[in-house]
C-alpha cells in the first residue's frame, strides 16, 4: 500500500463538514483511499452507483439515506445520478453533523454544478491526482521510469513498461467511450482521440484556437468546447500568463499541458525510455511532468502562471501567494544553463527565490536566490518555502 498524501486532509475536512468531495479522475485511487477512510468509521456504508443492486437501494433515495443518519456514506461516481445532491441538501440541513457524506467523482466542481450549487456552505472539495514525487519516493534512477508512466497506480505499478502501456491505451479508450459520455457529453469519441492527439503533440504550447480549429477543420468555439471537457475531467491542465503591470508586453494566451506523463505518451505513441530520449516532445514531456509535480505539491494557496514577454524575458511558472513570488524555470539536462530570458524575468519580476528543476543528482546553487534541485526532492523544497 502506498499512503497518500491527502488522507489527513480528507480526515480533517470529515470532521468539520457534513460533506466531503474526493474528486479525480478515474483510476487515480479515489474508492481505495475512501475505503480507508470507511474502515476507520465502523458502520459506515458504501454504495458505487455504477453497480445496479446499490442504484436499486437509492430509488427513493431521502428514504433510504435518512434510514443511516448516524453512519458516514460513501457515494462512488455521484456524478452518475445528479438529482441526489438536492437530497443531500436536505437531508444536511434537517441534521447538520459532521462526516455524514463521502462523495467520489470523475468530474471537476464545474462538471458537477448541482454540488457546487446545492450544497454550497455545507461541502468541502478536494482532489486526488496521480501518484506524485512524495508518494512514491523514487530514486534517481526510478525517476525516470515515473515519468514514462505516469502517476495512474495500475500504470505504475505493472510489471512492464508494454503492460503499463497497454494499461493506458485501455484508460484512453475507456474515457472516450465510457466516461465522457457518462456526463452527458454527446462527441464521438474518435472526434475526441484525435482531438487529444493534436493536444499531445502541441504538449507545453501557448493555445491558439484558431489555429487549432483550421487544422481540425472546425470552429474556435467547438476546440475551445473539447478543452473545456478534457480540462474538466481532468486530463488538460491550462497553465495562464502572469497578468502583471510591469509596462512589458506581456504573452496572453495560457499553455496547455495533459496533466499525466504517461497518457501524454500513450497518445504519442512512446513506449520506453529509449523512444522517449529520441522523441521531439522530450523536453515539453519533462516540463509538462515536473509543472504537474509542482501543482499537486505547492497547495491551492499559491497561484501558478507562466510569464513571457515580447521582448524575451521568460520564465516556466511563477507561484504567487500574497506578496511572495518564487520561480521555477524547467530544465532536462544534468547540467543546467540559463538563457538571458531568465535573468531578465528574475529583475522584472524581483522574484524571492528561483529553482532550476532538472534530473540532476544533487542540489547547488547557482547565483544569489538561485538553486538547481533534483526533481526527486521537489516535495522537499515545495515544504520549506
Amino acid at each position: 500500500m502506498i499512503n497518500r498524501r491527502l488522507l489527513p486532509a480528507i480526515e480533517n475536512s470529515l470532521a468539520k463538514f457534513p460533506a466531503v468531495a474526493l474528486l479525480g479522475p478515474r483510476q487515480a485511487g479515489k474508492t481505495t483511499l475512501a475505503r480507508i477512510v470507511a474502515h476507520e468509521r465502523p458502520g459506515s456504508l458504501y454504495l458505487d452507483l455504477e453497480r445496479p443492486s446499490d442504484l436499486v437501494k437509492l430509488a427513493d433515495p431521502e428514504l433510504f439515506l435518512s434510514r443511516h443518519t448516524g453512519q458516514l456514506i460513501v457515494l462512488d461516481e455521484v456524478q452518475r445520478k445528479p438529482e441526489l445532491f438536492a437530497v443531500l441538501r436536505a437531508l444536511v440541513d434537517e441534521k447538520r453533523v459532521s462526516g455524514r457524506f463521502l462523495l467520489l467523482g470523475s468530474a471537476s466542481p464545474q462538471l458537477l454544478r448541482q454540488a457546487s450549487e446545492s450544497l454550497a456552505g455545507r461541502i468541502s472539495f478536494h482532489e486526488l491526482a496521480p501518484f506524485d514525487v512524495s508518494e512514491i519516493k523514487p530514486s534517481h534512477s526510478e525517476l525516470q521510469n515515473l515519468w514514462l508512466r505516469g502517476g495512474f497506480p495500475l500504470s505504475w505499478l505493472a510489471k512492464s513498461d508494454t503492460d503499463s502501456y497497454a494499461w493506458r491505451e485501455s484508460f484512453i479508450a475507456t474515457h472516450l467511450e465510457r466516461d465522457i459520455p457518462s456526463f452527458g457529453i454527446r462527441i464521438p469519441g474518435a472526434t475526441l482521440h484525435r482531438f487529444w492527439q493534436m493536444l499531445a503533440h502541441l504538449h507545453g504550447q501557448l493555445w491558439n484556437a484558431s489555429r487549432l480549429a483550421a487544422g481540425f477543420g472546425v470552429s474556435a468555439p467547438t476546440v475551445q468546447h473539447y478543452l473545456d471537457i478534457l480540462e474538466a475531467t481532468y486530463m488538460l491542465r491550462r497553465l495562464p500568463p502572469l497578468q502583471a503591470n510591469l509596462g512589458k508586453r506581456l504573452v496572453k494566451s495560457p499553455k496547455v499541458y495533459l496533466r499525466d506523463s504517461g497518457i501524454l505518451h500513450a497518445l504519442l505513441g512512446i513506449t520506453s525510455l529509449n523512444d522517449l530520449a529520441g522523441h521531439p516532445v522530450v523536453g515539453a514531456s519533462w516540463e509538462g511532468w515536473v509543472l504537474e509535480q509542482i501543482a499537486q505539491l505547492i497547495g491551492a494557496q499559491w497561484q501558478l502562471s507562466f510569464y513571457r514577454t515580447a521582448s524575451g524575458a521568460e520564465i516556466d511558472i511563477v507561484a504567487e501567494r500574497g506578496k511572495r513570488k518564487i520561480g521555477f524555470e524547467i530544465k532536462f539536462s544534468s547540467a543546467p544553463s540559463l538563457a538571458k530570458g531568465f535573468w531578465l524575468a528574475m529583475n522584472d519580476l524581483k522574484l524571492d527565490q528561483a529553482y532550476i528543476v532538472a534530473p540532476v543528482q544533487s542540489r547547488y546553487p547557482l547565483a544569489t536566490n538561485v538553486e538547481v534541485v533534483p526533481a526527486v526532492e521537489l516535495a522537499n523544497v515545495l515544504e520549506r518555502i
